[in-house]
């Protein structure tokens, strides 16, 4: 097959979900915790919202998804955050009350990284770029 049949004209990825049973206090944490910005908040359809964050200057959003009854939360997400500075990072957010694990140091061709979780209980990752 050609390079031009298989390739698409996707360009970046727009956003990456997070299951929550409480947009409101997902969003709290995600903006007064983390120092996300609110990017998006609109309804749409009857009784359904759609809630995007980012880091101020990122590009793709972490879209806060309503999980309907029985569907899990508290997911590992696989999202990796990048930080210039893990450590102060993982202090940071331990000061303000965040689930958070300690540093990871696996050596020099890995950079640090840590894990935290949301209200939810869903881990995301913060590994220095």
């Amino acid at each position: 097959m050609s390079e031009a049949a298989t390739k698409t004209r996707i360009t970046s990825v727009g956003n990456v979900g997070v299951p929550t049973t409480d947009q409101d206090r997902a969003l709290e944490f995600y903006v007064g915790k983390l120092g996300f910005e609110k990017r998006r908040d609109v309804t749409f359809g009857p009784g359904l919202r759609w809630v995007e964050v980012a880091p101020p200057e990122g590009t793709t959003t972490v879209a806060l998804l309503p999980t309907p009854p029985g569907s899990p939360v508290g997911v590992d997400t696989a999202i990796r955050l990048l930080t210039a500075d893990a450590e102060a990072d993982n202090a940071r957010l331990l000061a303000n009350g965040v689930d958070t694990d300690p540093v990871l140091r696996f050596g020099e061709d890995v950079p640090p990284m840590f894990t935290f979780r949301d209200p939810d209980g869903n881990t995301l990752y913060v590994v220095e770029s």
